[in-house]
Formats: structure tokens, C-alpha cells, sequence
């Protein structure tokens, strides 16, 4: 990723924050999982936006004075004993070189809080004319009563200055994001490349008997092989009645002779992800039965893909989804009344994708440029232990749409001939 993203980023922002405010982003780190041992390090999404620095324990700050803006970023020091411990620690001139920093405005952690005290918030006023009114926090919650990790953090500025105002920096953000740049579609085009050495090798070696958990580990050790940074969400490996539970996640069963086996994966490049879903025969064959379901599936992906187009809302392109589901499933039998189709249907057929799987942005605003989503229709038909999903990655262009992944197959013909093995 080119640093002038990162710079542009943090300019965009501002250019949005109201006038006598600062903000303050936090890169996160790992959580505790037992005893020494820590779950792995995910760099905070907007703190990576804004900077392209994927390391814990960094923090960003942003001010607006008027028509200038300022930006601060404070870096844990190397020492020997973490170099020795815990690997290379950036120096401020790799920082700088990463993020577009002016080396002169990069800090080391323990000078954080006197900055803060002293350059933004106290009479000297360093950095700002007027001391700021506000303070734009990333407040994403993961669960209502839980506290926002930013909040946390800056308790000891907002219990001893009640008079500054706490803005929510997420729906800037949020907008921001939706929207992708050359290079982070590049990005997303490098998560679906591992993707499919992934499933490739997956199809080549699969076969009935195996456990499901087998799949899932050819899938992470080839995609990892191609370069991938690794998976982007837990993996799923879904064979027969399985497939009908839509997050099925334990990966633990036998794969019977004559199952279908669900897919549903993605790949990481960088911090940017990739969501692709495919369902094939074990036995390298469909079922005539089999087939007529799978060719509904993908024709309603096809349709959808082709639906996709500027100016057109979300909601309209998962009511066109729908209709052409319920559409084909009571012709296969599978539903008397088209309104029954929530009963094998149960799940939308887009989301946004980007640095998250289910990457941030409104749905109450029609589709621009530059947005990249998902098409996944899907049928589950419990009783038949059949469940079928056939999900794509879709960049809106200026007229229309192009499938990122189309490249990864999905024709009948296709999957049992690489299937055949």
C-alpha cells in the first residue's frame, strides 16, 4: 500500500471533524487468552486506515484549529529486551516511511499523556488557538453494555475535562471506508487470488471419508502457501445436513459418499479480506437433484451480480434476490408459496467487504463506485440435507459491476471436472 493513501486518509477525516476538535486513535492489542499466552494481535481497522501501521499499542491523534490540522503519532521504543523477546520494533523512520509521517511528529508512548496535557489540552495551546471542544473517539461497542475500548483508554482525560464534548469518529469513518481506493482493491484482488489456491487444492485432494476439519486445514495450509496472510474468518466446512446450519463452524464430521460440501472461506492480504463461498460433490458428480438446486443458486448469482449497478439500494438488490429464489425454489417443489421461501432462505444476499468481512458502511445510501460487496444467494433444504451457497466478491464500477472472483469456478461442468481427481 502507497503511503499517500494513509496521508489522504487522515486528510479526509479532518477535512470532516468540527472546527476546534482532536482526535484519537488507538492500534489496539492483543487480548489475554491463558495464563502467558495471547490470542493473535488484529490491528484496530481505522487505526490501520488512517496510518497502514499494523503493530499494537500505537496511538494516532488529529486536530483541527481553523483551517489548519495537525497530526501527532506515538510508537513503542525498541529496547533490547523486547527486540530480543518479541522481534523488530519499528523505528520512527520506518513509521514515517510507512504512513506518510512527517518524522518529526512521531512520538514514543511514554510522552502521550504530557502531550496531551500540555499540547492540546492546557493554556500554552501548542497545537491549537483555543482549547478543543471536542474529542472524536472510535466507539465502536461489540455488545451493548460493553464500554468502547477508546473510552476506557481515555478516562483520565475525560473524568478530569467534563467540558469536552465526545464525538462518535465511526460514522466519518464509516463513509470513508465504504468507498475503496485503487490500491485496496488490489488488495482484495490478492485476498481472492489466495482464496482460490485455497479451494484448488481443496478439490483436488477431496474426497468421501475425509473429515470435514481436513478440508479446513488444506484450505488455511494452500492459501497460506500462495502468500495470504491468513484466513480472514473461521472457515466453513460444511458436508450434507451441515450445510443448512448457515455459520456451521465445528468442521468436525465425516463427509459422506453423495453429500454436497459447503465452503465458505476467505484469505487476508494485509489486513484486507477476501469472502468467497463454493459448494461441489464429494463424489465428483451432482445429483440430478443436486444440480437442479445448484443451477438455481447460480443463476440467482449470476442475475444478481448482472443487477448490480450505481444507485441502486441494497435493499432493492436483496428483494431482487428473493423473488428470483422463491421464484425457482416452488418450481423445484421446494416451497408451495413463494412467501414460504424464508424457510430455505434465510439470510441477506450482500454485505459490504473491505478491511472487515462484513466491512463498515451504511445501507440506507445507494451503491457509488468503488463500493466492493458480496452476491451469496443461497437454498437450504434441511429435510433434503442439502444447503447451497455460491458467494462472489463485486467491485460497483462507474456503470455497472465487475466479479472480482471470476475466476474461481462455479459451472457444473466445471466443479466435477475438477473433481474428477
Amino acid at each position: 500500500m502507497r503511503k499517500e493513501l494513509f496521508v489522504k486518509n487522515r486528510k479526509d477525516f479532518c477535512e470532516h471533524m468540527e472546527d476546534l476538535s482532536f482526535a484519537v486513535f488507538f492500534s489496539g492489542e492483543a487480548p489475554h487468552k491463558s495464563t502467558d499466552q495471547y490470542y493473535p494481535y488484529v490491528a484496530n481497522r481505522n487505526f490501520y486506515y488512517l496510518t497502514g501501521l499494523p503493530r499494537p499499542n500505537y496511538i494516532l491523534v488529529l486536530g483541527k484549529n481553523g483551517t489548519s490540522t495537525f497530526e501527532y503519532l506515538f510508537i513503542e521504543e525498541a529496547t533490547d529486551f523486547s527486540e530480543k523477546w518479541l522481534g523488530h520494533r519499528l523505528s520512527k523512520e520506518e513509521a514515517a516511511n510507512i504512513s506518510g509521517f512527517d518524522m518529526k511528529t512521531i512520538f514514543f508512548l511514554d510522552h502521550f499523556e504530557f502531550f496531551i496535557g500540555n499540547g492540546i489540552l492546557s493554556d500554552s495551546r501548542k497545537n491549537m488557538t483555543k482549547v478543543p471542544h471536542n474529542l472524536y473517539l472510535d466507539l465502536y461497542r461489540t455488545q451493548v453494555r460493553v464500554k468502547p475500548v477508546s473510552l476506557l483508554k481515555m478516562d483520565f482525560i475525560l473524568a478530569n475535562y467534563p467540558e469536552i464534548n465526545v464525538q462518535n469518529a465511526n460514522p466519518i469513518l464509516d463513509l470513508q471506508r465504504m468507498i475503496k481506493a485503487v490500491d485496496e482493491i488490489s488488495e482484495i484482488d490478492n485476498a481472492i487470488k489466495y482464496t482460490q489456491a485455497g479451494l484448488e487444492a481443496v478439490w483436488k485432494q477431496a474426497h468421501a471419508g475425509m473429515n470435514e476439519r481436513e478440508l479446513d486445514a488444506l484450505y488455511e495450509y494452500a492459501s497460506k502457501a500462495a502468500g495470504s496472510n491468513g484466513v480472514s474468518f473461521n472457515t466453513i466446512a460444511a458436508s450434507g445436513a451441515n450445510a443448512t446450519t448457515l455459520h456451521y463452524e465445528e468442521n468436525n464430521c465425516i463427509i459422506n459418499d453423495g453429500d454436497l460440501v459447503l465452503m465458505d472461506l476467505g484469505c487476508l492480504s494485509g489486513p484486507y479480506a477476501s469472502d468467497i463461498t463454493r459448494t461441489f460433490p464429494i463424489s465428483g458428480q451432482f445429483s440430478d437433484r443436486q444440480k437442479a438446486l445448484y443451477s438455481l443458486v447460480l443463476e440467482v448469482n449470476k442475475q444478481c451480480i448482472a443487477f448490480v449497478k450505481p444507485n441502486i439500494m441494497m435493499a432493492d438488490l436483496n428483494a431482487y434476490a428473493r423473488k428470483l429464489l422463491a421464484e425457482g425454489a416452488k418450481k423445484l417443489g421446494v416451497i408451495e408459496n413463494e412467501n414460504d421461501i424464508d424457510s430455505v432462505y434465510y439470510h441477506s444476499v450482500s454485505h459490504y467487504l473491505g478491511l472487515d468481512v462484513h466491512d463498515v458502511g451504511t445501507y440506507q445510501l445507494p451503491l457509488k463506485p468503488g463500493i466492493v460487496l458480496t452476491i451469496e444467494p443461497g437454498i437450504y433444504v434441511a429435510k433434503e440435507r442439502i444447503g447451497i451457497r455460491i458467494e462472489d466478491n463485486v467491485l460497483v464500477t462507474e456503470t455497472g459491476s465487475r466479479n472480482l472472483s471470476q475466476n474461481i469456478i462455479k459451472e457444473v461442468a466445471d466443479i466435477e471436472k475438477i473433481m474428477s481427481h
